[in-house]
């Protein structure tokens, strides 16, 4: 049943909206990041989004685009308008109207292993470079690491269990010996300072009853760059890309590499062989073996 224009508006529409999404799992971040999106509609057109008509949707994605909205911010927003228009009040003609944007798929930024020896040594402590360690030891990203309790390292299997991580689902993680001894250093100097609770958050933030947060964990990265003296622009997902580069260098399956990676596709894991520069020159080219196949012919005793 379509709902009429009629139907409550303001906070009764966004509270509508928050339970929609509610019932369906998504996180508290993706709800607001939502409820922000149609926000911003509203406000474009001047009225209720539920009274949004397509030129309105038309005219909106035009003004994102003249402001220089980057295509995944843009793409983003198309998810949330969808969302509100086709559950929340069941108007998937509008969807329809929503248009995403292609975005030129780029390399990831890697680092080198020295890159990364000299960053890590750089962390602003023993609760990053724990942290830090974390992200390029078992390819985590950044919400997975933050999220982490306690419990969630298994030094019996050496695994680290990862909850809930993208697309609501979870997985385990290696965990290496020297990750393991860097985990266990900082759990020491954690419970030396009194901030690492019984069945506590692994890494906790400002107070033991918060966990780290992803902003802190992406300033600590920037200044341990800024003090390694690495020049290229590094986030946590910087040692995500590296960690998964370094083992394909080290001719793991790429199929192993998906799994501790939590791909859903493979396709996504396989971006990594475009920046995996010691399998790329490993590889010998055709006209070398020319080169080869000439030089055996003209061999004395070929």
């Amino acid at each position: 049943m379509t709902v009429p224009h009629s139907h409550p508006s303001g906070s009764a529409l966004r509270e509508r909206m928050i339970e929609d999404m509610s019932m369906r799992g998504f996180t508290e971040d993706t709800r607001r990041d939502y409820i922000r999106c149609v926000k911003a509609l509203a406000t474009f057109i001047g009225r209720s989004p539920d009274t949004a008509t397509a030129e309105d949707l038309r005219r909106f994605q035009l003004h994102q685009t003249q402001m220089g909205m980057h295509p995944p911010s843009i793409n983003s927003s198309v998810s949330a308008l969808r969302f509100f228009f086709t559950v929340t009040i069941d108007r998937p003609d509008l969807s329809r109207r929503l248009t995403l944007i292609h975005q030129p798929r780029k390399l990831p930024l890697v680092l080198s292993i020295e890159e990364v020896a000299r960053l890590l040594e750089a962390a602003p402590g023993p609760k990053y470079k724990a942290a830090l360690s974390t992200a390029y030891g078992a390819g985590l990203r950044v919400s997975e690491i933050v999220a982490l309790k306690v419990s969630d390292i298994d030094s019996t299997r050496m695994l680290i269990r990862v909850e809930q991580g993208k697309g609501r689902k979870d997985r385990h993680a290696m965990l290496s010996p020297q990750l393991l001894e860097l985990l266990r250093a900082w759990w020491r100097e954690g419970k030396r300072r009194g901030v690492m609770l019984p069945q506590g958050w692994l890494f906790p933030g400002r107070s033991p009853i918060t966990p780290l947060s992803t902003r802190q964990m992406n300033r600590a990265v920037h200044t341990a760059a800024e003090t390694a003296k690495i020049k290229k622009r590094v986030t946590p997902h910087t040692l995500r890309h590296s960690f998964a580069t370094h083992l394909l260098e080290q001719d793991v399956d790429i199929r192993v590499i998906q799994v501790l990676l939590g791909h859903a596709k493979l396709d996504t894991t396989a971006l990594y062989a475009r920046v995996a520069t010691k399998t790329i020159r490993a590889v010998m080219s055709p006209l070398d073996r020319i080169s080869l196949l000439a030089k055996d012919e003209t061999r004395p005793d070929a």
